[in-house]
């Protein structure tokens, strides 16, 4: 079967402020996925683009703050870097955001691509002004 591409993609504007990280992180998933169109085929990548701002204003639930950890290691011996949500958002929240949308992708060769459509910034400003957006989520 050949894989369908879907040249003339749609864009969609989604502002975080005040927005849960989850929930939100699963709409934009479901956008770039495609699942909201009708030729949605899970093999291919047909979805669209999304644009992501007010990273640094979205909500957590709960106390995931202090207790959600990352970890890191190198493969040496006590080498294990542990860094705490809290850590993170302050280095970078649209990381955080990036990371989050992409534990919900599937987790095969089409998640880099999927990944370059989605756009996160920090605040309200962004490159893409001139862009018509199909539907913006605020």
């Amino acid at each position: 079967m050949k894989n369908i591409i879907n040249n003339n993609r749609s864009w969609y504007f989604y502002d975080l402020s005040d927005k849960v990280l989850g929930r939100a992180s699963s709409e934009i998933a479901s956008i770039l996925l495609g699942k909201h169109l009708t030729s949605y085929n899970r093999s291919s990548d047909c979805g669209d683009c999304v644009v992501a701002v007010n990273a640094a204003k979205f909500r957590l639930t709960g106390s995931k703050i202090d207790q959600k950890h990352y970890y890191k290691h190198s493969g040496y011996i006590g080498n294990l870097k542990t860094e705490s949500l809290g850590e993170r958002i302050k280095l970078s929240p649209e990381k955080v955001v990036i990371n989050s949308i992409s534990g919900m992708l599937p987790k095969n060769k089409l998640r880099a691509q999927i990944l370059k459509r989605l756009k996160v910034y920090g605040n309200e400003n962004h490159p893409h002004q001139n862009i018509k957006f199909v539907k913006e989520i605020k």
